[in-house]
């Protein structure tokens, strides 16, 4: 074979392997960012509850979430679930009894009233199943690459970054609890989009000008650490 052509053929299969590649990269980065915790904030039915367009279902929204991070806050884990799982029964116990009463005084014949509830299909086809187990394996498997990276120090100011960060939540930890920081990150949810709906131009200035600063101090101290040269050399 001419080594011409062979060295073309080497070369197209190069391009083609590095575009199929690419290809996948850039699907498991869909399917990462359509599973991540921000997609999910960002879909329009969270978006229309957080922004309280009805004001009626996020009011609903917020006290139930806000009455199960207090009753956590209050009451353990198993003791919030078997409360919520008994109040339920007796619920449909109640309403089961009531209605067969009805149906015995009535002499009707309308069968269980949660019949049609209780026909429907309620299980997971595998293809969802396999597609939510592919998403998750997809965002594991960068936080996993993420960690090493940070932890094994490939970049020192990132690692910097981070260990200022966990010195932090050090503080943080100390005057809250889990739920306690839940309980705030629910009030913050529901109460600052309408907020910066509101004074949108005016957040944004403030937030240009503290992304500014950080910039610049970020880059005084990528120019004083060690390995920094060789970094924007890289990049």
């Amino acid at each position: 074979m001419d080594p011409v052509n062979q060295s073309a053929q080497i070369s197209s299969s190069g391009f083609a392997d590095g575009h199929n590649s690419a290809a996948k990269e850039s699907k498991l980065s869909d399917s990462f960012l359509s599973s991540s915790p921000v997609s999910l904030i960002q879909s329009p039915q969270v978006k229309d509850l957080i922004h309280w367009r009805d004001p009626k279902k996020s009011g609903v929204v917020f006290g139930l979430s806000m009455l199960m991070l207090l009753s956590l806050a209050a009451f353990s884990i198993i003791s919030v679930v078997s409360y919520l799982l008994l109040a339920l029964l007796c619920v449909t116990i109640t309403f089961r009894i009531y209605k067969s009463v009805v149906q015995a005084v009535q002499k009707s014949s309308e069968g269980h009233p949660f019949k049609s509830l209780i026909d429907k299909d309620v299980s997971i086809p595998p293809e969802t199943f396999r597609k939510h187990v592919d998403a998750s394996l997809t965002y594991i498997n960068r936080a996993l690459k993420q960690m090493s990276r940070l932890f094994l120090v490939e970049d020192l100011v990132d690692s910097l970054k981070l260990a200022v960060v966990m010195w932090l939540l050090t503080y943080v930890g100390a005057v809250f609890n889990g739920i306690t920081i839940l309980i705030l990150a629910d009030i913050l949810l529901f109460a600052v989009p309408p907020i910066y709906e509101k004074n949108k131009t005016q957040i944004d200035q403030y937030i240009d000008v503290a992304r500014t600063q950080i910039n610049t101090t970020i880059a005084k101290l990528q120019e004083k650490l060690p390995g920094a040269m060789k970094r924007s050399k890289t990049e």
